[in-house]
């Protein structure tokens, strides 16, 4: 297998929540309101940094539907699939967008504000004489 080239998105962006990579921009976000097995997810015109693994027909709440899991290109993991057939009218608009599952990716603000505790021991003022 060659090198991975890992595509930089400039502002605020969603994350593959285990490396870290980005995967896409707000601006690609079409819908929240979204659901998997493990709960809410995110409807996007775009992605990158992933992988597409192999069509499968699945049935889905709002009906059968042609996907293809996506994979963060980085560490592998699964962050959602693909729509690439709808066969209800109603769903075609899902063609060719990509669903991330909200439990599996960070928002750029979720891990910018996290806080650094340092849990080393320390010396305290009484002991430094």
């Amino acid at each position: 297998m060659g090198k991975v080239f890992v595509v930089e998105l400039d502002g605020r962006s969603y994350r593959c929540g285990f490396c870290k990579t980005h995967l896409a921009l707000p601006d690609d976000l079409v819908s929240r309101s979204f659901h998997c097995r493990r709960g809410k997810a995110y409807l996007f015109n775009n992605v990158v940094n992933i992988t597409v693994g192999d069509l499968e027909e699945r049935m889905m709440i709002s009906g059968i539907h042609t996907v293809a899991d996506i994979f963060c290109c980085c560490c592998g993991q699964i962050v959602g699939w693909k729509y690439e057939a709808a066969y209800e009218k109603s769903q075609k608009y899902k063609e060719g967008k990509f669903v991330l599952e909200r439990g599996r990716i960070v928002d750029e603000i979720d891990f910018s504000s996290e806080v650094y505790i340092d849990t080393r021991p320390s010396m305290s003022d009484s002991e430094d004489a």
